[in-house]
């Protein structure tokens, strides 16, 4: 175990003596959150809205149709309950429910010589916690009925607005996991170039011919990673918590399973291409077709359900998919991809494979 301990420290000073693996495994993650940050944090223009029509007449037909006209919404035509299962999970921003009623109450309030009568009613239902979503909903309500009611006639057509607590995610509560699983990935598949080096360099040979144990050769190198992998958390965390508002809901505990769980996953990967990479060149570009594909199409940058369908194929079966998609549910609540067992069975899997080939093929010289 002393050995073991020993080879650690010395392989963590070696990589902070490394500027280059320095900055792509601390500051490369980081400069994603602080850009991907500044460009969404004011969220999109475009509102999602779930139009529930319980009337289905020809007048909220037209209410429809105004709401439609709009440029910058997007209409869904649901049921509540599904229009409100929706909004839990952040797919739509706000619902507009028509009641029973509403064609007649209009037909009413707008017949020649009538008196002036309770107006009708729509309900809007937004999130309280998204303020601003909130505020740009309530303006386009009352610029539609506004022009609803023009004539200078009382009101016939008022909002009821009322809220509902939702787990909506906005980009930076997507982007921040998604971030800290392409670094775990990335800090782990590069463990396969300086193992490379190590060998071309015969120091695997050398290290191979002392007292010291193979497991202890490669526990070391884990154990740093392993170390390097929670800092990058917390480095992570603390950044989108204390420039975009991130809030960690999930368990801490949970966390860190994911974490270390993931980190050995990537690690086992990059073991796999050191396995088969016969020179240092050889392992940066294998290295490289390997981490391009695992970070643009494992939903880290786009919601998986939005991309072609042979790309989501594709998808399924990459570890980075499974890694984000836990960390998104355990960190902010997120809407799952897979079932969070799934997502730990599946890098589970991946770890004992990918750690399997690499102890069948590895070489040492």
């Amino acid at each position: 175990m002393q050995a073991l301990i020993q080879l650690s420290i010395a392989n963590i000073r070696s990589f902070v003596r490394d500027r280059a693996a320095l900055f792509w495994t601390f500051a490369f993650p980081l400069i994603f959150v602080v850009l991907f940050g500044l460009i969404f944090q004011g969220g999109s223009t475009s509102l999602k809205l779930a139009w529930v029509d319980s009337d289905l007449s020809s007048g909220s037909a037209a209410l429809r149709a105004a709401f439609a006209s709009i440029k910058e919404v997007v209409l869904t035509d649901e049921d509540l309950a599904t229009a409100t299962d929706q909004m839990k999970t952040g797919k739509v921003d706000a619902i507009i429910e028509v009641p029973p009623g509403y064609g007649a109450a209009i037909a009413a309030g707008t017949a020649a010589g009538a008196t002036p009568t309770t107006p009708a009613t729509v309900t809007v239902v937004t999130d309280p916690t998204q303020a601003t979503t909130g505020g740009i909903v309530q303006e386009v309500i009352a610029g539609v009925l506004g022009a609803v009611n023009e004539g200078g006639r009382p009101p016939i057509v008022s909002a009821n607005v009322t809220t509902i607590q939702t787990q909506n995610l906005n980009i930076i509560s997507y982007l921040v996991p998604s971030i800290l699983g392409m670094a775990l990935m990335q800090l782990g598949v590069f463990a396969a170039i300086p193992l490379v080096a190590d060998r071309q360099k015969k120091i695997l040979k050398r290290l191979n011919a002392t007292p010291l144990h193979r497991w202890q050769l490669v526990g070391s190198n884990v154990v740093m990673r392993l170390i390097i992998g929670i800092i990058q958390t917390l480095i992570i965390v603390a950044v989108g918590t204390a420039l975009f508002g991130l809030q960690v809901t999930g368990s801490l505990i949970l966390l860190g399973s994911l974490v270390v769980l993931g980190a050995l996953a990537f690690i086992s990967l990059g073991y796999v291409i050191a396995s088969f990479a016969p020179t240092e060149d050889a392992a940066n570009s294998m290295t490289s077709v390997v981490q391009f594909p695992l970070m643009f199409l494992s939903g880290t940058f786009f919601v998986i359900d939005q991309m072609p369908q042979p790309l989501q194929v594709v998808a399924r079966f990459l570890p980075l998919t499974y890694l984000s998609d836990a960390l998104r549910q355990v960190m902010v609540n997120g809407t799952a991809f897979s079932p969070l067992w799934f997502c730990f069975a599946v890098l589970i899997g991946w770890t004992a494979v990918c750690f399997g080939i690499s102890a069948r093929f590895f070489k040492w010289q």
